[in-house]
């Protein structure tokens, strides 16, 4: 890898493992040169059997010592006098399309689950007893055992930066050596922390590698996944779906498919006392990842009957977005998310010339934009910054109102629903949601939620048990 903050070399291989001989392939992001090995199959399949015959290494740790060491790698993230978060801080803006603001903000709330304190309660709160992933432990009628795979092979969408890393620590600590295939987008942080790794212990980063290459190369990701005892597929329901159809039906196979995510705001929290913090709290849920992440809003109803209606605090979200926009300033859109949120705000602007109660607000260059929608479709999910607000008579009318979009629900975001909030959660996940949260933590889900429903790690091990004689 180049010294120069403006390349990189998107990979990170085992010692002993050479990239395939030949020039890399590459593409200029932004001012940054990103280059990637030219793999064939059979480099894949030996990449493969490299990384599972590095299994020993991390056998030979106790998942707690594994977390340890995962954490200190992790940590140097948060370090402002560490050259990896200055290089990780370089490279973010071009490569994932955020700005400099933005991508420190992302940064920091990613990595401080990377660190050994939050990994460590990361595995108590999945496993009753840790130890059961170093071998049995009481559990049921005799002694049961968590066994790690052999080989996790991770395919990572590239629309949120720190996913890939993530996921790679999470097949770290239940001991299965890993490759991670990340999305053009999130390249930058899962080669750093396999590479910081590898410094803080040879053997342990040796089981873990990261490889980029264009997607749609089915040679190469059948290969991969050929190799795999487990693989995490992250992505939209097209890209899930064909890697799904490529995976032996003997190996495990965790979808995290395309999600939506939505926003409810009752009517205590558009009490004059509370308004003005309620708008700040959803327009910091909207704006981080610039919309892109499954927990952003895309839609937030406003119930009626507030001191405010939800026309009026679709105008204050608009205040409330300009403000977030002088301090984590909107980034780079592609040219496709360009078109597409361009369709939705001339839409929106031929509803409301027609007389249809839409009413728009936008902050010109800087991209963001409201529209007040009292119509009942839900319209197109668009990142960049984009998010409806819609009336809604009583919030526990929320769960019949988005039980179609059920298989793909994942956060719904809320503020002031009171005592009512126990029965609205539960009445929401009936119909599939998997999260609920005020706006203030939306973006950030701690390392131990139920992703998408299912606990992070178990979702990764298959469990043995030894029957008493």
């Amino acid at each position: 890898m180049s010294a120069s903050s403006r390349e990189f070399a998107a990979w990170s291989l085992p010692a002993g493992l050479a990239p395939p001989e030949g020039p890399c392939g590459s593409a200029r992001v932004g001012d940054v040169l990103l280059s990637w090995p030219q793999a064939d199959p059979g480099w894949v399949r030996g990449m493969g059997e490299a990384l599972r015959r590095s299994r020993d290494a991390l056998r030979t740790r106790t998942a707690r010592e594994l977390a340890a060491l995962a954490g200190e790698a992790g940590a140097r993230f948060l370090d402002p006098a560490d050259p990896l978060r200055a290089r990780a801080l370089a490279l973010l803006p071009p490569t994932a399309g955020l700005s400099a603001e933005m991508a420190e903000a992302v940064l920091d709330g990613m990595a401080r689950d990377w660190t050994g304190e939050r990994l460590g309660r990361l595995l108590g709160a999945e496993f009753a007893n840790p130890a059961a992933l170093d071998g049995f432990v009481p559990g049921g009628l005799g002694l049961a055992r968590a066994v790690g795979p052999r080989l996790c092979v991770q395919i990572v969408a590239g629309s949120v930066p720190g996913v890939g890393a993530t996921a790679l620590l999470r097949s770290l600590l239940v001991k299965g050596p890993t490759l991670v295939k990340p999305g053009r987008g999130d390249v930058v942080l899962p080669v750093l922390l396999a590479d910081a790794l590898r410094i803080v212990d040879p053997a342990v980063g040796d089981a873990v590698a990261v490889v980029y290459w264009p997607g749609g190369n089915e040679e190469l990701e059948e290969a991969a996944l050929a190799e795999a005892d487990v693989v995490t597929a992250y992505g939209s329901d097209d890209a899930v779906q064909g890697l799904r159809a490529k995976t032996p039906v003997t190996t495990r196979f965790v979808a995290y498919h395309h999600r939506v995510s939505f926003g409810v705001v009752g009517r205590e929290a558009l009490e004059d006392a509370h308004r003005h913090r309620a708008a700040s709290e959803v327009a910091g849920a909207v704006a981080f990842f610039d919309q892109r992440g499954c927990v952003s809003p895309q839609l937030v109803f406003v119930e009626e009957g507030g001191d405010a209606s939800a026309r009026d605090f679709a105008r204050e979200l608009a205040v409330a977005m300009e403000a977030v926009e002088r301090h984590l300033p909107g980034g780079l859109l592609d040219r496709e998310e360009a078109s597409l949120r361009h369709q939705v705000r001339g839409t929106a602007e031929l509803q409301a010339a027609a007389g249809m109660g839409v009413e728009i607000h936008d902050g010109g260059a800087a991209g963001w934009t409201v529209i007040y929608d009292p119509g009942q479709d839900f319209g197109a999910a668009c990142v960049g910054r984009l998010v409806r607000v819609k009336p809604v008579a009583d919030v526990l009318d929320l769960p019949r109102l988005i039980s179609p979009l059920g298989r793909h629900l994942q956060t719904v975001a809320v503020a002031g629903c009171g005592a009512r909030l126990e029965r609205l959660a539960g009445a929401l996940t009936e119909v599939g949601v998997s999260r609920v949260a005020g706006f203030d933590a939306a973006p950030f889900p701690a390392p131990w939620w139920h992703h998408d429903g299912q606990g992070p790690l178990r979702a990764l091990v298959r469990w043995a048990d030894l029957e008493p004689g």
